[in-house]
């Protein structure tokens, strides 16, 4: 069995993808399909003997899709291919998704205004009707009608084309989506409104009423493709996390061969070249050091903020940064092989394996739909037969017209249509008052039924930033300041990033400080001048110094401790730590309020993980974990039926972020973990997080309140529209009032959506 991932046009609803998957599981050799809509990818898996893609297409193109094939990853000795990284960069699929939402931005800044626009005068002219002191509009009725009558052409068959395309789809096939139900009810409306306004003789021989639903289809229409739009906007971003992470491997390395330098493209490196890295240069593929020494950012694989010294021997990892000193290493693992390349093949796994919002609308369209056509039918024929024998026939098919239209009417899913888009847009307007930007509905609603918090610690639950935490004298004679001065003088002109940091807290102590001369970089051990007559080292602490208490119990703590040296005598030493986050404490105290699980993952060491975790309240600690292992960690609390929120910062947090049910990026970290994350915060405040928490299951109770009262309107509207009234009561519920019960479903959950906006978040 062999699998093959299709990119698909022409879907945009959860319908779609069920469509896609029943048709093509049906078919003989294929064994399984997976579609996922947030991605706009299919995996199919296929038998023995495979489908080509014109086979493929011969299945699923009548239906109004297309799949197309992507080229393999090159593996063992290659880059990604160039195939992908354009893809997710730029070209192909990309660049056709940016021109379906320029084109959908276009209808909707033309259709939204006048959808408004018809909708507050149709709101109007309701209300004129039920509040006789209430002027009329300054438009007749017929001005009115002729009108819309226009606007609602344009907008069923140029605007609402695919609407009418969903009609022919059930017609032809008999498969449902979201636009068969609206083409329907749109059509439906327009086509009963055509009639009595063209022919006013036909309407009159009937007795039909006067009124027109031109402005149903026009706003149901407008409406509809708003979310559309919005819904496209949100998925545009699906692939640029992986492209940006493509963006962080080295374009060239330089290759060692009889002692000459030679630069090559990264994609010829193979398994045993040996190859030099200079300051500054970003290491191209994992190996191993073969001669020299280094200090090495692997923030982007560990979070560790603080470089890492590297000797002969020493394993490095491709996309790291050599921040000190040139070595030489030996290839180990090249292309797809590499670390960089498993994690992006890792994050590309994680969000197709990610089940798209499931909207309720559409999962229930397959069954509204034909119920809706079947109950409207059996309406026209009840009338024509059971009605014929007691009213005769003129007034059963005037009966029986009405009680059709009304049907179809009041089961324009105009309120269906506005359930969850209104709700969204005022939730994720409220996050982002509240400094939380939420780049989808999904993560929005998955939010809600968050019960575990998994945080990392590096940049979220701390700074991200080493700093000076401890200054101490070792020979009684030197005090804190004139360590600190010392030591900052001398680091003023040295490459390391801790430097920065001692530098920094002398400063902040408003410290002078003098000149130096005869400034040393001593590889691998620290650095080394004269400031006057005065030699003063700054290094690393040795055998000795380790053993004092002092310096075990700042080790314990997970510190980086540096010796300071006047003449040849150890005087004092500085400690340095990254360190919590103001707030990170009371967030974690409100999680925990909300009966929420939390974990601290961390690639960090444990000693390090654990003096921080303490600080923070957090209880559960898992450190020393590579980014491979921070999403296999996730994946376990998944497996346990857990609902996981992963709060990240780092290229590292990537996989794990894609992997989570919702991962939460802070705006202070790097872009990759904001592209894999459904939330970010800004400022990296994660006090927001619990705020997230309650917005998200505000929002998704409103979304449940609307969608009760979108169909609250049907299961009593469409009974009384087909006339259940009328035999005991003589009642019947005139098409007039189905337009009044649709608009009323529509005020209600605009009103309902619009209670969010004076929500406290807490």
């Amino acid at each position: 069995m062999n699998e093959k991932t299709y990119h698909v046009r022409g879907m945009h609803c959860a319908s779609c993808a069920a469509i896609i998957t029943k048709k093509l599981s049906a078919a003989s050799g294929i064994d399984k399909v997976d579609v996922n809509l947030a991605t706009e990818e299919a995996k199919v898996s296929f038998r023995d003997r495979g489908l080509t893609d014109s086979e493929i297409n011969a299945i699923v193109g009548k239906f109004g899709y297309e799949l197309s094939s992507e080229e393999d990853r090159v593996s063992g000795t290659g880059d990604i291919s160039s195939e992908k990284k354009g893809r997710n960069t730029g070209t192909t699929a990309f660049a056709e998704k940016q021109e379906q939402l320029k084109q959908q931005r276009r209808l909707v800044s033309f259709s939204l205004p006048v959808a408004m626009a018809v909708f507050f005068l149709m709101m109007w002219d309701i209300a004129s009707t039920v509040f006789h002191s209430m002027p009329h509009m300054p438009l007749s009725m017929e001005v009115f009608n002729g009108i819309t009558m226009i606007l609602a052409a344009i907008f069923i068959f140029k605007i609402g084309r695919p609407f009418l395309d969903g009609i022919m789809l059930f017609i032809r096939y008999g498969a449902a989506n979201m636009d068969t139900l609206i083409g329907i009810g749109t059509l439906s409306a327009f086509t009963y409104s055509s009639l009595i306004t063209i022919f006013p003789s036909f309407r009159e021989m009937l007795s039909l009423p006067s009124h027109t639903y031109f402005d149903v289809s026009i706003v149901v229409i407008g409406f509809v493709h708003l979310g559309k739009y919005l819904e496209a906007r949100s998925r545009l971003k699906t692939g640029e996390a992986i492209g940006k992470l493509v963006g962080l491997q080295a374009k060239s390395a330089l290759l060692v061969r009889k002692g000459e330098e030679i630069e090559i493209p990264v994609e010829e490196v193979r398994k045993g070249n040996l190859l030099l890295v200079k300051p500054g240069a970003v290491i191209p593929v994992d190996g191993i050091i073969a001669n020299g020494s280094s200090s090495i950012d692997e923030s982007m694989v560990t979070g560790e903020p603080l470089p890492v010294d590297r000797k002969e021997g020493d394993p490095v990892i491709g996309g790291t940064i050599n921040r000190q000193g040139s070595f030489t290493f030996t290839a180990l693992k090249v292309g797809s092989d590499t670390l960089l390349a498993r994690i992006i093949s890792m994050v590309e796994e994680a969000q197709g394996s990610k089940a798209p919002i499931q909207n309720i609308a559409d999962r229930i369209a397959s069954i509204f739909v034909p119920a809706v056509l079947v109950i409207a039918s059996l309406t026209l024929i009840a009338w024509l037969t059971v009605g014929t024998a007691f009213l005769g026939f003129p007034a059963a098919l005037s009966y029986g017209i009405m009680g059709f239209t009304g049907v179809l009417v009041i089961a324009c899913p105009c309120a269906l249509g506005l359930a969850t888009p209104t709700a969204i847009i005022v939730g994720i307007g409220k996050g982002a008052e509240y400094g939380m930007l939420i780049r989808n509905a999904e993560s929005l609603e998955r939010l809600s039924s968050v019960d575990t918090v998994v945080f990392d610690k590096t940049g979220t639950i701390t700074i991200g930033l080493p700093e000076v935490t401890d200054t101490g004298s070792l020979d009684g004679n030197s005090s804190p300041d004139e360590l600190l001065m010392l030591a900052a003088a001398v680091e003023r002109y040295s490459e390391h990033p801790l430097a920065g940091a001692i530098v920094k807290a002398a400063r902040s102590r408003e410290a002078t400080l003098p000149e130096i001369t005869g400034f040393e970089a001593m590889e691998g051990i620290g650095v080394r001048a004269n400031i006057g007559e005065l030699p003063v080292t700054v290094r690393k602490p040795g055998a000795e110094e380790n053993g004092l208490p002092v310096i075990q119990a700042l080790l314990r703590q997970g510190k980086t401790v540096i010796i300071v040296e006047k003449g040849n005598r150890t005087s004092g030493f500085i400690a340095l730590s990254d360190t919590i986050r103001d707030g990170a404490k009371e967030a974690v105290g409100e999680l925990r309020k909300k009966g929420i699980r939390i974990i601290m993952l961390t690639g960090d060491n444990p000693a390090s993980a654990g003096y921080i975790a303490a600080q923070a309240g957090i209880e559960e600690v898992i450190a020393g974990v590579l980014p491979v292992e921070k999403a296999e960690k996730i994946a376990a609390l998944q497996k346990e039926g857990r609902t996981v929120a992963m709060a990240g910062d780092g290229i590292n947090d990537a996989p794990a972020l894609a992997r989570a049910d919702v991962g939460i990026a802070m705006a202070t970290g790097t872009d990759i973990a904001m592209e894999s994350a459904g939330i970010t915060l800004l400022k990296g405040d994660i006090r927001k997080i619990s705020q997230a928490i309650t917005l998200s299951k505000s929002t998704m109770r409103v979304i449940r309140q609307n969608l009760f009262w979108a169909f609250i309107y049907n299961i009593i509207g469409i009974p009384l529209a087909a006339g259940a009234l009328f035999p005991p009561f003589g009642i019947f519920l005139n098409p007039v009032f189905s337009g009044i019960a649709m608009a009323g479903s529509s005020v209600s959950v605009v009103s309902n959506s619009l209670r969010l906006k004076a929500k406290k978040l807490h």
